[in-house]
């Protein structure tokens, strides 16, 4: 589908709300997204698209576009893969099948880690669902957040430098599908897929180069390449890959509010290469401004 839009202001198509494990209900996402100057914002919150109507209605208010989407877990051996996907059909059942089994993988991992820890730190489940929205998808940002609430860490980041880091022997992975298997029904519900920070210091040894020529035939869009945790080396790989396999390069935020650092518009997408995602999708469509 064409998008016929010329796009205004800047375009940060990564971004998550209390949905998953951002601190802002999807409506105030958007509205900051409209009052940091953006011009379209993607909602991508991890394995749910929960927060699809309450984004674009706000969306719609705030005169900002809104490109729905979704962080879909994924895993390459014991490295942890993300999977951005963007304008599928969020009713798509083998889609919701599979998010659904992540989230309840996820959970699992998530309570058992917890039971890890509170053997050595004064931290319990009802400490993490106490930092957990109604539905959200639970992961180790609410465990973290339980950790800052009880003083055991003086925020997410440093929960996660130290009793979160998988040398503190409490980390566990949980299941998911590989990426090919993602990457094939994002595109059956007529979604863009695009690899999420592929090129950090944690997934330096990630196998991408051996299964990428795989996942371009499957039908991935592109590699996000700007983000605040892709090493300079990392960039210059993906540029490379993104010229071998005719790939759009993308760049966003991963804004969650005051969960991360991470400024709305600090990395930002071209017109041209959304203009494009648009074109590809035949899932959803973008919410646009009111003309």
């Amino acid at each position: 589908m064409s998008s016929d839009r010329r796009f205004t202001g800047p375009i940060d198509l990564h971004t998550h709300s209390r949905v998953s494990d951002g601190t802002e209900s999807p409506a105030e996402l958007v509205r900051a997204a409209a009052a940091a100057g953006l011009g379209t914002v993607a909602l991508t919150d991890h394995d749910s698209t929960a927060g699809w109507g309450e984004a674009s209605a706000a969306a719609e208010s705030a005169g900002i576009t809104l490109i729905p989407g979704m962080e879909l877990s994924t895993r390459i051996g014991w490295s942890s893969v993300h999977l951005l996907a963007y304008l599928f059909d969020p009713a798509d059942a083998d889609l919701l099948d599979a998010t659904a089994r992540i989230r309840e993988a996820r959970l699992l991992r998530a309570e058992q880690m917890v039971e890890r820890i509170s053997r050595d730190y004064d931290v319990t489940w009802d400490d993490v669902l106490a930092q957990t929205e109604p539905g959200a998808t639970v992961g180790r940002p609410h465990i973290a957040d339980a950790l800052v609430a009880r003083g055991l860490a003086p925020d997410r980041s440093a929960a996660f430098a130290g009793i979160l880091h998988w040398r503190a022997g409490y980390y566990q992975p949980h299941d998911a599908p590989e990426p090919l298997e993602a990457v094939r029904l994002v595109v059956a519900a007529g979604g863009v897929p695009v690899i999420a920070h592929p090129a950090t210091r944690s997934r330096a040894d990630m196998q991408l180069e051996p299964v990428i020529g795989q996942l371009v035939d499957a039908g991935l869009f592109g590699l996000e390449i700007d983000h605040r945790e892709n090493t300079p080396e990392g960039r210059v790989r993906l540029q490379h890959l993104a010229s071998r396999y005719g790939l759009a390069l993308t760049g966003s935020s991963d804004y969650h509010g005051a969960g991360k650092p991470n400024r709305l518009g600090e990395n930002t997408t071209s017109p041209e290469v959304l203009d494009a995602l648009i074109t590809r999708a035949t899932g959803s469509n973008p919410v646009y401004p009111p003309s």
